[in-house]
């Protein structure tokens, strides 16, 4: 487990470098383009290439590669798992470059079709240059998945940071000295996006080939291939739903007004911030263990790795959770709240945080249980789940955001993933009883009384801050540069006090890696 922690160090680790970066890049793009019809058709176009991303890279793809390739390399070794990977780059090229042609053909259709409002043309131009960029990361994907089944991971975790810095330095540089007006910003904004995708796609494919994979097309057919094939398909679907769901949100949101698709995305990304560095990251870490573990049916051993990763993933995301909530404000104004964002896209952002930052621990949780469907090589049950909350999600988005808008949009989506994740994990302790989580009840309490701790600790200071005669400015930098350091102390102190379980183990896993540079140093 201690080595298993380090390698979630390093991918968290990995992640935080890209996270702080795509946070730059969004600080960026809102102060060059506020919450305009401009940036809210970027974001809604992102949406495109990105679904397909997720249906042909990261999610039905990774989950079915990374089983099949780790067990061709267990029967056959790199030589075996490298013709693989061959194959499925091969049938994955091909694909991508024939949905790009396809979706072009599609978008001009689009384009040429008469009586919309003007940022649905805003938003078929942004999406037919962006395109492109599927092809890029869904190789990306590929291969990721295959060199974290070679326990490479931190190449993988770096992914997002070539986009990010592409995107700055596009935006940020040649944006704003050669762009004469937003709309020719925003061509270099897209310019990022695609040079960005280039280079991660080929930085991924750099470490294979130090590691021993030689590029080759081929076409031909295999069992292990077809094996893919099989697992992606239910997947494929799966992935699509969730996808959808996510697509069908922010259109829904670009059709209420010009600035909601801009709301729902910043809100978005600040969740994925302690989301994606360290859920997902322990995640990717887990997951190969419990596909090997599952391959060699040691179901007791992938019980209990699953609890541990479950266990860690909430340590994180409950006082992440409370700790956006309370302080979502001066984050937001800290953050974004200059160039063409205004104080008042602050107070629009917020309520939208707040709804999301609830869901947090569900979304995290949701992640994880779905890779445990996955390390069973069971894509079906997470894909005909997602399929009913795809419905539940729609029905309730139309609902909500009639009522209350973009923050209507937020909690349709919340009670989506509540659903899905209440009924995947009683379908997955159906399915095998060692992945129960009854027994994380004491664990949880014991979080549960640690956030109420810092909770009470950063709501108290907090009210403090706004009690001064500061400015806003000021207040939100003591808010966010004192209470979030200091919450964290009291937090993990009296996590250390009710003796939550896996200390020792940090314990250990904190003494070998400053052993390790000690003796690195001599």
């Amino acid at each position: 487990m201690s080595k298993n922690l380090e390698r979630i160090g390093l991918v968290a680790g990995s992640t935080v470098v890209s996270r702080i970066l795509g946070l730059i890049r969004d600080i960026l793009t809102t102060a060059v383009f506020g919450v305009s019809a401009l940036n809210s058709a970027f974001v809604t176009a992102f949406t495109f290439p990105n679904l397909f991303r997720r249906l042909l890279g990261e999610g039905a793809l990774t989950a079915a590669v990374i089983p099949t390739v780790s067990d061709e390399l267990d029967s056959s070794g790199k030589e075996g798992a490298f013709s693989l990977l061959n194959k499925v780059f091969s049938w994955l090229l091909l694909v991508t470059v024939v949905l790009v042609f396809l979706a072009m053909l599609a978008i001009w259709g689009v384009k040429a079709y008469p009586g919309l409002e003007h940022r649905w043309y805003l938003g078929a131009e942004l999406t037919q240059i962006l395109f492109p960029y599927v092809v890029f990361i869904c190789l990306a994907a590929a291969f990721a998945a295959v060199l974290n089944v070679l326990s490479c991971f931190v190449i993988p975790a770096l992914s997002a940071v070539w986009l990010n810095s592409s995107i700055i330095l596009f935006l940020g540089g040649f944006g704003l000295w050669l762009g004469e007006s937003a709309h020719e910003k925003m061509y270099w904004l897209c310019a990022g996006v695609l040079v960005g995708g280039f280079f991660q796609c080929m930085v991924p494919a750099l470490a294979l080939y130090k590691r021993g994979w030689r590029v080759r097309f081929d076409l031909k057919p295999s069992d292990r291939l077809k094996e893919i094939g099989r697992l992606m398909l239910p997947g494929l679907f799966g992935a699509a739903i969730f996808q959808i769901n996510i697509l069908t949100s922010r259109a829904l949101a670009f059709a209420l007004d010009e600035a909601s698709a801009t709301l729902l995305y910043l809100a978005n990304r600040l969740i994925e911030m302690p989301l994606g560095i360290f859920a997902i990251a322990i995640s990717t870490v887990v997951f190969p263990l419990l596909t090997k573990q599952a391959g060699k049916k040691d179901f007791k051993g992938m019980g209990v790795s699953y609890r541990k990763g479950l266990s860690l993933i909430l340590i994180i995301s409950i006082p992440a959770a409370l700790g956006l909530i309370i302080l979502g404000e001066p984050i937001v104004r800290l953050l974004f709240e200059r160039g063409a964002f205004s104080s008042g896209n602050t107070t629009q952002v917020v309520p939208v945080l707040t709804i999301f930052a609830l869901g947090m621990p569900f979304y995290a949780f949701a992640v994880l249980v779905t890779k445990g469907f996955y390390s069973l090589k069971d894509t079906a049950t997470p894909a005909r789940v997602a399929g009913v909350g795809f419905i539940l999600n729609l029905t309730l988005s139309l609902i909500l955001m009639s009522l209350y808008g973009t923050v209507g949009l937020a909690a349709a989506s919340n009670l989506s993933i509540v659903f899905q994740l209440v009924l995947l994990q009683s379908l997955l302790s159906r399915r095998e009883p060692n992945l129960e989580v009854v027994s994380l009840w004491g664990q949880v309490v014991r979080i549960a009384v640690a956030t109420l701790v810092m909770s009470l600790f950063i709501w108290s200071g907090r009210e403090f801050v706004l009690s001064q005669d500061w400015s806003g400015l000021i207040s939100s930098w003591v808010s966010v540069g004192c209470l979030i350091p200091l919450g964290l102390l009291i937090y993990v102190a009296v996590l250390w006090g009710l003796k939550i379980e896996g200390r020792d183990v940090a314990l250990e896993t904190m003494r070998r890696f400053f052993r390790s540079r000690f003796k690195g140093k001599k």
